[in-house]
């Protein structure tokens, strides 16, 4: 059997668009039978909140689309580096981080570079915002979630369009 596809989702303390961006994209593989083939983790780059649940923002618009977030909080880790095939960060601040840390930039990608029809390069930061910010963090990175699988997947087991 093929090594699985590890894929890590990258924010500033892993409570808001991380551990969203991990449950949504969990979401879309048990949808789509494909859980076994992919490791899915996410994790901030800074600890203010390590071990912690995520946000009730975040938790409150996943379970309106019948999402779980699963996670708690956890700082990013040197060895991720090399455990994770691919690492997702929701902005270029926390991109600069991992890069300053010594994070390959072959596995580094801004979530929403992969979503052409995003109208913006970076996933807000909804902390201390109201339902709306976490709507529109949402709404990002399901569609971008939908890009990022249909390319992990491969050609044959892409979504309907």
């Amino acid at each position: 059997m093929p090594s699985r596809i590890s894929v890590l989702f990258v924010c500033m303390g892993n409570i808001c668009r991380s551990p969203l961006a991990e449950g949504v994209f969990l979401h879309k593989i048990n949808q789509r039978g494909m859980a076994d083939r992919f490791r899915v983790e996410s994790a901030g780059t800074g600890g203010w909140h390590a071990g912690s649940r995520p946000d009730p923002g975040s938790v409150r618009i996943a379970g309106k689309h019948g999402i779980v977030l699963p996670s708690r909080a956890r700082v990013v880790e040197p060895s991720d580096f090399d455990a994770f095939d691919h690492i997702l960060c929701m902005d270029r601040i926390n991109e600069r981080h991992l890069l300053a840390q010594g994070a390959p930039r072959e596995k580094l990608r801004l979530l929403l570079s992969l979503d052409p029809r995003a109208d913006r390069d970076e996933v807000p930061d909804p902390y201390g915002e109201g339902a709306d910010a976490f709507e529109l963090v949402y709404r990002l990175v399901d569609s971008a979630c939908d890009v990022l699988l249909d390319e992990l997947a491969g050609p044959s087991e892409a979504s309907p369009s």
